[in-house]
């Protein structure tokens, strides 16, 4: 999976991607990061990527040309998802991180100071995708959160293939208690059910437990699960 981000701040993803699982991903081919500095795609010789909005208003806005020219040349007219991650965007979930890493591209266009200019939403992205209720400085982080997200769908990336497809969310219900070594600690002791081996008895309790936990954390997952599903 090939994804291309065009950013004002490209050095920000260089850490993230060259750690953990996203390094290796990368190292292995199964998953291609480019950076994009917007700048580049400036018409002036002073590269200006923001204007003061029209109307008024504080801070200032992203101009839609740059965004344009980096579309047009970044893609060469291949067709693929052009993603803005802004505050105002669909919320970022287990079904849609799927989805979109069926596709073997994506352009990511990260928004920064009071967003983008709007024929940028209007006539350029084809979605536009936020990661919660609550307004960041500019879209790298949210980028990095939607590369990882869908990374991990992608083949090959986990050690496990079902890994992905057993997490929170997955079956519509969040994931239930784990344990490992040692058996006991504190006094807290690992339940008898998960050291019985037997694994039908296992699979209820771990059922029962998601069930309670999200009934606890997240009940608004529950009223959209059929009751035959609980």
């Amino acid at each position: 999976m090939r994804v291309d981000v065009v950013t004002l701040f490209p050095a920000m993803f260089l850490s993230p991607l060259q750690e953990s699982i996203l390094k290796r991903a990368l190292l292995r081919g199964l998953l291609d990061v480019r950076l994009h500095h917007l700048r580049d795609y400036a018409l002036d010789r002073h590269q200006m990527t923001d204007d003061l909005p029209y109307g008024g208003g504080q801070g200032m806005l992203l101009k839609p040309e740059p965004f344009f020219r980096a579309v047009k040349t970044i893609l060469a007219g291949v067709p693929a998802p052009v993603i803005l991650l802004t505050p105002q965007g669909r919320p970022l979930t287990h079904v849609r991180a799927q989805n979109l890493a069926q596709y073997s591209r994506l352009l990511l266009l990260c928004g920064h100071y009071e967003g983008v200019d709007e024929r940028v939403r209007a006539h350029l992205v084809t979605d536009e995708i936020s990661i919660g209720d609550y307004v960041l400085t500019g879209g790298e982080l949210a980028a990095l959160v939607l590369i990882d997200a869908v990374a991990r769908f992608a083949p090959g990336v986990l050690g496990a293939e079902s890994a992905p497809h057993d997490d929170s969310y997955a079956q519509g219900l969040l994931e239930g208690p784990q344990y490992t070594r040692p058996l006991s600690f504190r006094g807290w002791d690992v339940p008898d059910v998960l050291r019985s081996g037997n694994h039908a008895a296992i699979a209820q309790w771990r059922r029962e437990q998601a069930v309670q936990r999200t009934a606890q954390r997240r009940p608004d997952l529950l009223g959209a699960l059929d009751c035959g599903d609980l």
